[in-house]
């Protein structure tokens, strides 16, 4: 499953959605993710299943690359 995560790069500073990045993980759950991401200083603000023509959309985007869990 491909999960789409939506995070501030800095864990401290207050959300700001102007600042908000992304980032596609291929994972089992979203449990996985969490695990994969916890020792990177990020503050994870949602991780979203892809699926469908939600899916198809943003592979189409030119910045669709995923990591893998291995």
């Amino acid at each position: 499953m491909i999960f789409k995560v939506y995070y501030q790069e800095n864990r401290f500073e207050v959300p700001v959605r102007e600042n908000t990045k992304s980032l596609y993980v291929e994972a089992a759950s979203e449990r996985e993710v969490r695990h994969h991401l916890k020792n990177r200083d990020y503050n994870v603000e949602l991780v979203q299943l892809l699926e469908g023509s939600h899916l198809d959309y943003e592979q189409a985007s030119q910045n669709y690359e995923v990591e893998s869990i291995e």
